[in-house]
């Protein structure tokens, strides 16, 4: 029996060395730099727009307790401090962290003695946002935990939730019930509370996870699985004298989305199936219906099958929340899948809806980001000198880093976007620097060179993405042509690398001219143009042609007024009365980030042009 019990206690010793070695032997990425056009860029948030936040601002409202109007003050600390956070883990920046501590610990100041922080008196607890800024306060309050280790932290977190759980649940409030839209808003503290259940264990966030879920299958919820097949701007038709603005609308974008980042969450623990596929069904049709030419959605923030109506001006369009929040699912069924598809999207949404969103200097981000127009600040929100687009919207370029270089499994690191940077991938006890060089997506070439520590050769797997639009790409290794090379595909090369090492990657940049609806645009690689007022070269809303081989053009590199990152030049024939033998001209545009970045309106600019009709031409 002793024996036994001995040789039970060797093996679980065995066991848990195993496990302990596996994990010390896990592959990740340590630490990113980023320089150039996009590196600038990120720098350019933090310095402005998240260290330039007066926190005590955002911390007020849970200090009053007063909010009777349904209103949203409560999510705005929440998403400040996750992009802080998300910012301080790329630039560890000293002064920074202090400044997130400074306002983690202010904020738990203000916890009630029955665990509640927010915003909404007694008497309207459950109303409107309260239980949304409750999911914001936990993100914050667990994610400060986890860098920190700060336990009062989450404890804190604990307490909150314990106190919501007090109110919603079984024989208690319904989730769905206890906000707008279907009860989207509420239902997405799904997230939070499967990273408490996976930082504490405990059985009761568990089951109140899978309350949610199956709540909101009622139907009176917003039946986020059972109806994940349907457009998501026809899931629930508003009827005759319903408000747009009301619970009875079941297509509101960014919310919808963020309850399937939660149910991925579950899905993460518990393995079923059924999550993971709604929310991969749902992303389709987002893809299918909704994601514009620019990598963003969304009408007064609903989806409206905008994708077809990108051509028309639209009310508030592509907010900034919902750019973020797609590049966040995006980023999270990356997680399960290492398919490269979801990194397209990212890459495509990045160079164009969230770079256009920010002012040059980084101090502000746009609400909204038409597709023609002028650019404008938005309005403070909720009486506090902050809108929740300037509030998260720093959360999307904090993940840009997390995204650019990836470990999805032991000893093979990810090449996800081509930035001028530098990243220490750790594979084991030993350390791999990748260097990236390349002004991509002016050009199509990026270059990596290798450098394994202790000037010892290293094996690894290094994948990298080819886009889907890089038709032509070609990989070389040390000057030898790589096979394998697939749009849409990661290109793996396995080998034993040494230092100076080299990869290169050349992609064909070919312009590439879209039409939809009658009008065209104009896209290049990932970057989409627009034509703009300051090159005062024509009148923008002008119907134009564009001479195309196969949809091809030649666009041709041009100086670019000063706010603009590239300009290029390619014939077109401008106006009706046109003839092209003879009125075929140059015209400028420029990417569709720098477009309008004057924030006057007396610019304007435009991606979609009309299309000028020749009668003779196949239609």
């Amino acid at each position: 029996m002793i024996l036994r019990r001995m040789t039970v206690f060797l093996l679980v010793l065995l066991l848990v060395a195993g496990l302990q070695a596996k994990v010390a032997e896990a592959t990740q990425v340590k630490r990113v730099s980023m320089e150039g056009y996009i590196g600038k860029r990120v720098d350019d948030c933090i310095r402005k727009r998240v260290m330039g936040q007066n926190v005590d601002e955002l911390v007020e409202p849970f200090k009053l307790q007063d909010e009777t109007q349904g209103r949203w003050a409560s999510e705005f600390w929440g998403k400040w401090i996750q992009g802080a956070m998300s910012s301080y883990q790329y630039n560890q920046d000293p002064a920074l962290y202090h400044k997130i501590k400074d306002g983690a610990e202010k904020l738990m100041a203000t916890q009630l003695s029955n665990g509640y922080i927010g915003d909404y008196d007694t008497d309207h607890q459950l109303k409107g946002w309260d239980v949304w800024g409750r999911k914001y306060t936990l993100l914050g309050l667990l994610k400060w935990y986890r860098l920190s280790g700060d336990k009062n932290a989450l404890k804190s977190a604990c307490r909150l939730l314990d106190y919501t759980l007090t109110q919603i649940g079984p024989g208690k409030a319904h989730i769905y019930s206890t906000g707008f839209y279907r009860g989207m808003p509420p239902s997405s503290i799904l997230e939070p509370v499967m990273m408490m259940y996976n930082l504490t264990k405990n059985p009761r966030y568990l089951d109140f996870a899978k309350f949610i879920v199956e709540d909101d299958e009622s139907a009176d919820g917003p039946r986020l699985i059972a109806k994940c097949d349907e457009p998501v701007a026809e899931r629930f038709p508003l009827k005759e004298g319903q408000s747009w603005w009301s619970y009875e609308n079941g297509q509101k974008a960014y919310e919808m989305m963020s309850c399937y980042v939660g149910l991925l969450e579950l899905y993460r623990v518990t393995g079923v199936e059924t999550y993971r596929r709604a929310a991969e069904t749902a992303w389709r049709h987002i893809v299918d219906e909704e994601i514009n030419i620019c990598g963003s959605a969304a009408s007064q923030e609903c989806f409206y099958h905008g994708k077809e109506a990108q051509t028309r001006p639209a009310l508030h369009t592509m907010e900034t929340c919902v750019t973020f929040t797609w590049m966040q699912f995006n980023e999270r069924l990356l997680e399960f899948s290492n398919d490269s598809k979801y990194v397209d999207q990212i890459e495509r949404t990045m160079y164009n809806a969230l770079m256009a969103s920010m002012k040059d200097d980084g101090s502000q981000i746009e609400q909204y980001t038409p597709l023609e127009g002028f650019r404008r600040e938005g309005g403070n929100q909720c009486d506090v000198r902050i809108n929740c687009c300037n509030a998260n919207a720093p959360r999307a370029f904090a993940m840009i880093p997390r995204v650019l270089y990836r470990a999805p499994q032991e000893g093979r690191v990810d090449v996800n976007l081509y930035i001028p940077s530098a990243a220490t991938i750790q594979l084991g006890k030993r350390s791999l620097e990748i260097t990236q060089e390349t002004d991509y997506p002016k050009t199509g070439e990026v270059v990596l060179t290798m450098t394994p520590d202790k000037g010892k050769a290293l094996v690894a797997s290094i994948a990298l993405r080819i886009p889907a639009w890089a038709k032509n790409a070609q990989v070389e290794v040390n000057g030898e042509a790589v096979g394998g090379v697939v749009p849409g595909r990661y290109c793996v090369v396995s080998r034993e690398w040494k230092a100076g090492d080299k990869v290169r990657l050349r992609m064909d940049m070919q312009g590439k001219v879209v039409e939809l609806n009658g009008c065209l645009a104009l896209e290049r690689g990932p970057v989409v143009f627009a034509r703009d007022s300051r090159f005062n070269d024509g009148y923008i809303d002008e119907v134009v042609s564009v001479p195309n081989k196969d949809g091809q053009v030649e666009m041709k590199p041009a100086n670019a007024p000063g706010g603009m990152w590239m300009a290029f030049t390619l014939p077109m024939v401008r106006g009706a009365y046109s003839d092209s033998s003879v009125d075929t001209r140059q015209i400028h545009v420029c990417d569709f980030a720098s477009a309008g970045s004057t924030w006057d309106e007396s610019g304007r600019y435009r991606v979609w042009l009309p299309k000028l009709l020749h009668p003779q031409e196949k239609r």
